[in-house]
């Protein structure tokens, strides 16, 4: 390992890279870090297996604090939606989590500790919410599925069983809605994503990835998905390659995009926060 400067491309941009990022406080340390999220306000979530289930960050990297150190058993996967809700998914428990930005409860779906095949919940993954506020699930350990739920928490619809065909599922690890109104899975063992309307219909197949973990929507409405090579892939409208590049060592779990440009990645080998600070031309 160098102290060096290192710097990546991704289309017509270069970032640079900050290594372990984030700074800590004295006797303050990180958790295993799973994924994470960004803030309207800018602030960063980042959701921990150990310890308190959420560290929260400034953007400039200062320690603002953690929330959930009782009543979450394996936080997993944390989005935020235009609503400032917290969804936090808490794959063992069988439950997604609703929270406040500070941490206090608003909700849950799911029933806790009550797993159910092909049905609300069996080790979920991710969740995330539309625009008008409905929440999508991707329940992918021990189910094959995603679940539509309207904003107020009624279940709506499911989609999905195991396999390799069109709406089919082997391991739905990460599912967002973007601004063009589809749903986007990362369907994990399947090397793909899979891209759906909001009732479930299947549109199209983006492939060429090594078991991908994780998809966010740029503010330039490309799209940037993690894989396990390790490598961060920038996609069009249409899942055609944009851009390719390793901003982390190992495997990168977790992606996520602020207002102006730089993304946050999470990596669990080694355990570590990373920034891309977007460079001005």
């Amino acid at each position: 390992m160098t102290d060096e400067t290192q710097y990546v491309v991704l289309g017509p941009t270069r970032y640079r890279v900050d290594r372990f990022w984030g700074r800590l406080p004295e006797g303050v340390q990180l958790g295993r870090v799973s994924t994470l999220a960004v803030a309207a306000d800018g602030r960063v979530l980042v959701a921990q297996r150990n310890g308190p289930a959420v560290a929260v960050f400034d953007p400039d990297g200062k320690y603002r604090g953690a929330w959930g150190t009782a009543g979450i058993a394996d936080p997993h996967g944390i989005t935020v939606d235009t609503r400032d809700r917290v969804l936090l998914v808490d794959r063992d428990a069988h439950q997604v989590l609703i929270r406040t930005l500070d941490g206090e409860p608003l909700g849950a779906l799911g029933e806790r500790h009550h797993p159910r095949f092909q049905a609300p919940f069996n080790h979920p993954t991710s969740a995330c919410a539309a625009a008008d506020g409905e929440i999508y699930v991707a329940d992918g350990y021990g189910n094959s599925t995603v679940h539509r739920f309207t904003a107020q928490g009624a279940h709506v619809a499911t989609w999905g069983r195991p396999g390799r065909g069109p709406g089919e599922f082997s391991t739905p690890h990460s599912v967002r809605v973007d601004d063009r109104n589809r749903v986007l899975v990362v369907d994990r063992e399947n090397d793909r994503v899979q891209v759906f309307d909001r009732d479930g219909r299947h549109l199209q197949d983006w492939g060429g990835f090594n078991r991908p973990m994780d998809i966010c929507q740029g503010v330039d409405r490309h799209y940037y998905v993690t894989d396990q090579t390790p490598r961060l892939s920038r996609l069009d409208a249409d899942g055609k390659l944009a851009g390719r590049c390793r901003p982390v060592w190992n495997t990168p779990h977790g992606i996520a995009t602020s207002t102006d440009g730089t993304f946050y990645l999470t990596e669990m080998n080694p355990n570590s926060l990373t920034r891309l600070v977007p460079i001005p031309a």
